[in-house]
């Protein structure tokens, strides 16, 4: 456990507006804190692997930052947007304006959006005059480390962004264009910023990643980037097709173009078939109460996410992911060529009612929290497992 304290002018704490405690886990909620923060005092060993950009300190955005930071004119802490912390904990101590940042894991705590402004702030403050004074807005956050991938993804969008806009533009995605040309969902997917369609490439690539055998060559490596990161995924993507640019035949996501739409068709059984499956696996239970899983308010039915049948639940990705993943371990890879060694869809009606209901319990026993079982490294090895098992045991037979 690490704690940073250090001086601040002003401090201002945000109550949750759903309370303090959530009724479910009886956890404490999210919690919202702001300080401005003289630059001077920012301590300068906030933990930075919370923040999935990599700073670049050559661009145009990084020098906007250094030019506002050094100027005699303008406030720094209303021009600038500040940096994002996640926290175990926060504690001030009034009568010296003093805050102590609680860190405890540093895989979700440290700085989460800013970074940099952060490494602006630590490399030019002592370039300040000495009677200049510029202040940084510091928000901190504590008690969202089961939504931190979510909210460090929303908090971090424009790296995103920029990865899949160079990407469409240089054309990476026609590989997988050329492979759903036939599928009813080809012109569904939004492969430029701000287009109004169902599907983003990014959710295509995450359900990619699970299957790319470079990357996941054994079932201890199990794809929780998947869901826990998008970015890293996109990355993966576009890493690959730079990597591989003049030998495109060992590109492993050129390998699994014959594979790929029936990815998709996978995860559209799965996704409608979540709450027959759970039916099936406790005499005909009540699908709908499990936390996470919503139920139409209205009479209009849900989608599935690629076929667009109706549905009448929406299932977590945290169920979904670990589910779909798991049917890697009937993916193999011959002559530069993925092929299933076995049907994956067949598997999924054989052993599908197991799947959803291991998946289920375990989130019970985590709390009823779809979101970590989509992080837990346990349940997507168990998945991956229950399919390979039983593919041994049909070989067999």
């Amino acid at each position: 456990m690490k704690k940073i304290k250090f001086k601040v002018e002003s401090l201002r704490k945000i109550p949750n507006p759903y309370g303090v405690f959530s009724p479910e886990s009886n956890k404490k909620t999210p919690e919202m804190i702001f300080a401005i923060v003289d630059v001077r005092e920012l301590p300068d060993n906030i933990p930075t692997k919370t923040n999935p950009r990599e700073q670049n300190m050559r661009t145009k955005v990084a020098g906007r930052i250094k030019e506002g930071l050094l100027s005699d004119i303008s406030p720094f802490f209303i021009l600038n947007r500040g940096i994002l912390i996640s926290a175990k904990d926060v504690k001030f101590d009034n009568s010296n304006s003093e805050l102590t940042i609680v860190l405890e894991d540093e895989t979700v705590h440290g700085n989460v959006d800013g970074g940099h402004t952060y490494r602006t702030i630590l490399d030019y403050r002592n370039k300040l005059a000495p009677d200049s004074k510029q202040y940084a807005r510091v928000e901190i956050l504590t008690g969202i480390e089961d939504i931190f991938e979510d909210v460090a993804a929303a908090r971090n969008t424009s790296v995103q962004v920029q990865d899949k806009a160079i990407a469409e533009l240089k054309q990476k995605f026609n590989m997988i264009k050329e492979s759903i040309d036939s599928e009813p969902f080809k012109d569904d997917i939004a492969y430029k910023e701000n287009e109004d369609k169902d599907i983003d490439v990014a959710d295509i690539l995450t359900l990619l990643y699970m299957f790319n055998l470079e990357k996941h060559d054994n079932r201890e490596k199990v794809a929780v980037s998947a869901y826990s990161s998008k970015q890293t995924c996109v990355k993966d993507y576009t890493s690959a097709f730079d990597k591989y640019e003049n030998e495109m035949e060992n590109n492993p996501y050129y390998k699994m173009r014959n594979v790929m739409t029936d990815i998709f068709k996978l995860y559209d059984l799965i996704e409608t078939s979540m709450a027959r499956k759970y039916r099936e696996a406790n005499n005909g239970g009540m699908y709908g109460r499990i936390k996470g899983v919503e139920v139409p308010k209205t009479e209009i039915k849900f989608k599935s996410k690629f076929y667009k049948k109706n549905m009448d639940h929406r299932t977590p990705k945290g169920f979904l992911y670990p589910i779909v993943g798991a049917f890697r371990a009937l993916l193999a890879e011959k002559d530069g060529v993925y092929y299933w060694k076995a049907n994956p869809m067949e598997y999924f009606e054989e052993i599908g009612k197991n799947l959803v209901a291991d998946t289920v319990e375990r989130s019970r026993t985590l709390g009823n929290n779809p979101n970590a079982v989509g992080k837990d490294t346990g349940t997507w090895k168990q998945l991956y497992n229950n399919v390979l098992t039983q593919y041994l045991l049909n070989k067999a037979e």
